[in-house]
């Protein structure tokens, strides 16, 4: 049996880590809800089809379901849906392969950046919540 330095701390630590992990699509999502029109203006010039309906998919994914996973509910197949989430916009929002230079090097850096929070999101989906989680009650 393995013993870690953390495996006292190991619920802290998810706990933190789904804070961590959502509360930037939270405050997000929070900006889009209260600035719903411009967030549709926003996908309308991103292409995406159905601008309306899109918009509202990304409020409800980042604001709704941010705080579900923050408090540890449905937590692995929502993590593992916000991940899908992430990729999608990441493939829509920052298609740094159609750009030149420095709009290129700056939404390199933001898919990227969505891929490591899918990495985070694909651990929570395997790992779980946590003891400290409505899932861990």
């Amino acid at each position: 049996m393995r013993y870690s330095l953390f495996d006292g701390q190991r619920d802290i630590i998810i706990l933190i880590a789904r804070v961590l992990l959502m509360i930037l699509f939270v405050l997000s999502g929070w900006g889009k809800l209260t600035g719903f029109e411009g967030t549709v203006g926003y996908m309308t010039s991103l292409g995406a089809p159905a601008p309306m309906l899109a918009a509202a998919v990304a409020v409800l994914m980042e604001f709704v379901v941010g705080i579900v996973l923050i408090l540890g509910f449905y937590t692995r197949p929502l993590a593992f849906l916000f991940a899908l989430f992430v990729l999608g916009t990441a493939l829509l929002g920052h298609p740094f392969w159609n750009m030149v230079d420095p709009e290129r090097s700056a939404n390199m850096t933001q898919f990227l950046k969505n891929l490591s929070i899918m990495g985070g999101l694909l651990l929570l989906a395997v790992s779980g919540p946590g003891r400290f989680s409505v899932d861990g009650r």
